[in-house]
């Protein structure tokens, strides 16, 4: 009867490895395969859920792209509503301005002799014109300042030119036609007429008379 140590002995003997003999894979041969597939399919699901990673990061930039392009949509949205609100009256506005314009061009031909009947005819007129004008200030019509200013091309057009030296270079002579802002957007500019000096001809005179003393 054979003893415990030597049914160890025997059973050892029966698993000795055979890693040597390539006809006969043992059993160390199959958990080092087994651990390289382990080790493969780690590694497979580590660069999946690398580019998993990445696909989230960029689902979150389309996302927060997406936002603020929401957000300055409705921004826009609401200045247009805004701006829709704030110069509703315009087109009427402007139209209002031409007969400010009649009112305006029939008062001038009053004249100074204020007993006759073309001033007491326009006196009526004059009334009229002045409850217009306050009318038209309340909805926020601003007439532009021009007469005597620097001339502006934001506000104003330069349908004339004269020279003349008592007043500044580029300053405004006459306003033919008056300008007029709708709260803060100029809807009419200034008609005028600009001082427009000419220097270089100014200094070529002068060159020319020192040259004839030369000369002389």
């Amino acid at each position: 009867m054979e003893t415990k140590e030597e049914e160890v002995k025997v059973t050892d003997e029966k698993h000795e490895c055979n890693c040597k003999d390539k006809e006969k894979p043992c059993e160390c041969h199959d958990k080092s395969k087994k651990h390289d597939k382990h080790h493969d399919e780690i590694k497979k699901l580590k660069e999946e859920l690398a580019s998993k990673d990445k696909e989230i990061e960029e689902y979150k930039e389309k996302i927060r792209y997406n936002q603020a392009e929401l957000v300055n949509y409705r921004k826009r949205k609401e200045e247009e509503v805004t701006n829709r609100l704030k110069y509703a009256n315009q087109d009427l506005i402007s139209e209002l301005i031409l007969i400010l314009d009649n009112f305006e061009r029939a008062i001038r031909l009053d004249d100074n002799n204020l007993t006759d009947e073309l001033s007491k005819f326009l006196k009526g007129f004059k009334m009229m014109y002045a409850s217009f004008d306050d009318v038209l200030k309340k909805y926020g019509l601003e007439e532009i300042e021009a007469e005597h200013k620097e001339y502006d091309p934001n506000t104003m057009e330069a349908l004339m030119t004269d020279s003349d030296k008592n007043y500044k270079d580029g300053e405004v002579l006459e306003v033919l036609l008056k300008g007029y802002r709708l709260k803060d957007r100029v809807i009419r500019p200034a008609s005028v007429r600009v001082n427009k000096l000419d220097d270089e001809a100014d200094n070529k005179n002068n060159n020319d008379d020192k040259g004839e003393d030369i000369n002389e």
